[in-house]
């Protein structure tokens, strides 16, 4: 597993966007039915959230790249494995 430089593990930072993500749209959602859909407050949140969720995207989409880099990896090393042992 990942480890950033500050000893937070990638899973414990994939869960904080998640809840920011969730307080965000609570945010969004109770601006909206206060203020209107389209008042400068909620589009205000609105866009946060889009930033949170393009951030988690991004971030899940380097996550299964390491994984299908791993599993590549993998791959190559059994394919050569038989022809080491002829």
């Amino acid at each position: 597993m990942f480890e950033y430089s500050n000893g937070i593990s990638e899973s414990e930072v994939q869960n904080d966007i998640i809840e920011e993500i969730k307080v965000k749209r609570d945010l969004m959602i109770k601006s909206a039915n206060t203020f209107g859909f389209t008042s400068e407050e909620t589009i205000k949140y609105s866009q946060e959230l889009d930033e949170l969720i393009n951030e988690y995207h991004k971030m899940m989409g380097q996550a299964s790249r390491q994984c299908e880099e791993v599993r590549f990896a993998f791959k190559e090393m059994i394919m050569i494995w038989p022809k080491v042992l002829v």
